[in-house]
């Protein structure tokens, strides 16, 4: 078992004193604070993400940079909407004004009043810039937030904290401190945590852990691994179902092959989608979870999402790319929907884009309608990460797709990585940041309602405890 780590509540509280916000409405706003303060468990005064440049550049310009402050798609759920308090809790990776220092952010937007409060410093990730660190959040049945923060390899810790009443973001503690990358909790009622997450093992290789209480949780089990993976997943009750890629020879630039997997039975056994159980781990590219070889087509994938359709089938949403680097003069990269008919995988193009990490979500509603929310249309920085966001629609189980609404436009910046909230409501449907791929930038975070028709930007710079969202004309 692992082991629970006591309260961290004590090193929380000397923090805020320390940097005095008891008594100073912002120290979080105008001159940023020495890095060497620990923010932990202090209260910031906006809503300000974090920019990032992976630093590889080429001849069209960074491999993807920009506001990821709702990055990465493997990072999931990070919004989850809480029907008891009719609350949409999320987190995001922020920063102190003008610098690049990577603050684990908590908050809600409020569906009765319409206001979001200031947002609470979880994590004080200290000299990371990086947002591979960004957090995933659970609800439990106590109404407990969970934040599981990723951390990267052996160099850099993951962590689990826990706030300390029901729905509320006023403190947090930690509970555990572990190697851990890319955290999907998932909470079901009855039974506990289900959590997949990446270690660093041999490449990325993939694990799940699960927990009655999250205090003692299993032992990592090894799920795949043979070479590195990105994993996306989803739950219905006690079925989870997850969609992964293959890193030939361990590197990510040559990303390609699709792959699903599904547990019914938390973990015990694993099967492909026509029912039949497969050796866990797998260690060989080819196996019984393969859903296509796109590796033959010298095609790369990347992953944006999972859902089950109205037959409670899986629906993948994906791109594809004939290159790792960024530029125009590549070719659309190619949006597409891989799902499960019953007897086959039907595989349709949605959109297209014109960057590898134009990141985006799918909806499979109610009705039967499927919506992609995501920044395909070119944006103010054309080529780099991010764009406008659109709204496509499918009433056809993805056959064919309608441009529906521009959901942004004229901006100053790409918009990048929209993400879908756990039960999202119609208010608060999608949720992203924006930033400069180009240059250093502010970053700003965003939600819109489920027509499309409606922006919010949350505030920047917060006067009070409490504050509307901006909502933004068009």
């Amino acid at each position: 078992m692992k082991t629970h780590l006591k309260s961290f509540l004590v090193l929380g509280l000397t923090a805020l004193l320390a940097v005095g916000l008891s008594s100073t409405p912002s120290l979080l706003a105008g001159a940023a604070p020495a890095v060497s303060r620990n923010l932990t468990g202090t209260r910031a005064d906006g809503y300000r993400g974090i920019w990032f440049t992976l630093g590889q550049l080429s001849r069209y310009g960074d491999k993807y940079s920009g506001g990821l402050g709702t990055y990465t798609a493997d990072h999931i759920p990070v919004a989850v909407y809480a029907p008891k308090a009719k609350k949409t809790f999320f987190v995001y990776g922020g920063t102190i004004p003008g610098q690049k220092h990577l603050l684990i952010m908590c908050s809600y937007y409020d569906h009765k009043t319409g206001l979001v409060p200031r947002p609470t410093v979880v994590y004080d990730k200290k000299t990371v810039t990086d947002p591979h660190d960004n957090a995933s959040l659970s609800i439990d049945k106590k109404g407990y937030i969970w934040i599981f923060i990723s951390g990267r390899a052996t160099s850099r810790p993951g962590y689990k904290y826990r706030s300390t009443q029901p729905y509320s973001i006023d403190k947090f503690e930690q509970i555990t401190k572990e190697e851990m990358t890319y955290p999907q909790p998932w909470y079901v009622k009855g039974k506990g945590f289900f959590h997949l997450f990446t270690k660093y093992s041999n490449g990325r290789e993939l694990y799940w852990e699960t927990s009655k209480d999250g205090y003692q949780w299993s032992e990592d089990h090894k799920l795949a691994g043979f070479g590195g993976h990105y994993l996306v997943s989803n739950n219905r009750k006690n079925q989870f179902i997850l969609a992964f890629n293959w890193h030939p020879g361990g590197i990510v630039n040559k990303r390609t092959n699709l792959y699903y997997l599904e547990t019914r039975d938390w973990g015990k056994t694993w099967r492909n989608v026509q029912g039949k159980k497969l050796d866990i781990p797998l260690t060989k590219p080819l196996n019984g979870a393969l859903v296509k070889n796109y590796q033959k087509e010298g095609k790369l994938v990347y992953i944006h999402d999972i859902q089950f359709d109205k037959d409670k089938r899986p629906v993948i949403l994906y791109t594809t790319s004939t290159t790792f680097e960024p530029g125009l003069v590549y070719g659309p990269r190619i949006w597409n929907t891989a799902r499960w008919t019953g007897k086959e995988w039907d595989f349709r193009r949605a959109a297209d884009s014109d960057h590898n990490y134009d990141t985006g979500s799918l909806y499979i509603e109610k009705d039967g309608t499927w919506r992609i929310f995501g920044p395909t249309d070119q944006g103010p920085q054309p080529g780099g990460t991010g764009g406008e966001v659109v709204i496509w629609t499918s009433h056809n189980k993805g056959m064919t797709w309608t441009r529906e609404k521009q959901v942004t436009s004229q901006s100053e910046f790409n918009h990048s990585y929209v993400r879908r909230p756990l039960h999202a409501q119609p208010d608060f449907y999608a949720f992203w940041a924006d930033g400069d791929p180009n240059k250093f930038s502010e970053s700003r975070l965003y939600f819109c309602n489920q027509a499309g028709d409606k922006v919010w930007v949350l505030p920047y710079k917060m006067k009070g405890p409490f504050e509307a969202p901006r909502l933004i004309t068009h």
